[in-house]
């Protein structure tokens, strides 16, 4: 499965974080005929709920950590067009003239540079470890504030030899990736374009910082993940005894129907339900049924997931027509499999856009396997794909477009059999072999 690159911003793992995740846990609660034992509402109050959207965003940014390899923090970007950013770039556009306006005139007024110069400081000083002790002499000598405010006023300050002295502490400072920035602030000549370039440089070092400190505590994280979300949970639950009505729901009805396919007087395990209730996840209508809350942080990732089993199942149902009844004239051709695969993928790549229309892709697909098939039945120098034999192969392809075909739904339950395995295996590293049919798809 692919597994998308996340990446929260400053503003949705803080305020905006906390809002989402709270409307996430607060959705309606299920109907009395959906759930007659459902607990009464409870009213809290504001405190409560703060506290809560705070509790919710930590547990959202720590799962995340968790579930994603290549999570990262990255800064805010404001959608391009939108007041917020117009807003940001006006106001930064004022700063900086009015910076260079002060810096340029005559005499030169220093007042909100050497507003900057302390902030500046503080940055250096924050990226310092332990152990850099002349480093922080250095930059507390050089970047002394009172002695620059002195400086100032007897008109003998010079802001470009600081400027470079920041520019090499700089440097001594970020990560490899930054050091390309470095190089563009030493090619900088102009003293306001460099400050300004400086300013935006220590502000993704300071990005670089989060992400190495995130990453450095990430093993401990995966150690405690699953006990912090339990007692999460279970802080909601003790402050609104009905936040799970829905998780409730979702494994009570994977249990009914698991029960309904088994025997009467056998009632299934609780490993059994967990794994059955998992896979419904990959059926899940996304529309009209709200998620489980115990893995609602995840239903984007479910989503994706039931988006490509979707994908397989019909990739594959195509495959197996085109084998089934085109005959051994193909069987072990080098090549044509992956060359029919690409063609498949290349029509199918949007199916679940809106204005895909699945008819129609499987006509074109349909054309467009017949005349891979000729070639490659000519090339080898097999009787010609005739225009009979093309017809059943377009209309079987057709014919996948209801969910209630034959191929389709063999091949659908041959992938959740493979899945359902794969939860109930007891050799996770060991994937179960693949059902048939499944072997051209299992690499696609």
């Amino acid at each position: 499965m692919r597994r998308g690159r996340t990446v929260l911003t400053e503003e949705e793992t803080g305020r905006g974080g906390g809002r989402g995740a709270v409307v996430g846990m607060n959705t309606p609660q299920p109907t009395e005929r959906e759930h007659t034992t459902a607990s009464p509402p409870r009213f809290v109050s504001v405190e409560e709920l703060m506290e809560t959207a705070k509790g919710v965003s930590n547990m959202a940014l720590a799962h995340e950590m968790m579930v994603n390899q290549e999570f990262q923090m990255k800064p805010l970007e404001l959608p391009e067009g939108s007041f917020e950013q117009r807003v940001k770039e006006i106001m930064h556009k004022a700063f900086w003239d009015y910076l260079e306006t002060q810096l340029y005139a005559d005499p030169p007024t220093y007042s909100n540079a050497i507003t900057m110069l302390s902030e500046i400081k503080e940055s250096l000083l924050s990226f310092l470890m332990p152990g850099h002790d002349r480093l922080r002499s250095r930059i507390e000598g050089v970047l002394d504030l009172p002695l620059i405010q002195q400086e100032a006023e007897n008109k003998a300050l010079d802001m470009g030899r600081l400027a470079q002295f920041i520019v090499e502490t700089m440097g001594s400072l970020c990560a490899p990736c930054r050091d390309g920035d470095i190089g563009k602030l030493r090619e900088t000549t102009e003293l306001v374009p460099l400050l300004k370039a400086i300013v935006s440089t220590l502000d993704l070092m300071k990005m670089d910082m989060v992400n190495f400190a995130l990453t450095t505590i990430k093993p401990h994280l995966m150690q405690q993940s699953a006990e912090y979300e339990r007692h999460k949970f279970q802080e909601f639950l003790e402050k609104q005894p009905n936040a799970l009505d829905y998780a409730e729901k979702w494994l009570r009805d994977s249990a009914e129907a698991l029960q309904d396919s088994s025997t009467p007087s056998l009632p299934p395990a609780p490993h059994s339900i967990h794994n059955h209730a998992y896979l419904r996840l990959l059926k899940w209508d996304h529309v009209s049924e709200t998620f489980p809350e115990t893995v609602m942080l995840d239903q984007a990732r479910f989503l994706e997931m039931q988006q490509e089993v979707e994908l397989l199942v019909l990739l594959s149902s195509l495959l197996l027509i085109v084998y089934t009844t085109t005959g051994d004239a193909i069987s072990g051709l080098p090549g044509l499999m992956d060359t029919l695969k690409a063609t498949v993928n290349a029509i199918v790549t949007d199916m679940h856009t809106p204005s895909f229309s699945l008819e129609e892709a499987l006509a074109t697909i349909g054309e467009k396997l017949c005349v891979e098939l000729s070639l490659c039945l000519s090339e080898h120098g097999h009787a010609p794909y005739t225009p009979e034999r093309q017809g059943i192969l377009k209309g079987q392809i057709l014919a996948t477009a209801h969910p209630d075909n034959t191929v389709r739904k063999l091949m659908e339950s041959r992938i959740n059999s493979y899945m359902l395995a794969s939860l109930e295996s007891t050799q996770p590293k060991t994937p179960p072999p693949l059902p048939g049919g499944l072997a051209p798809v299992g690499k696609s």
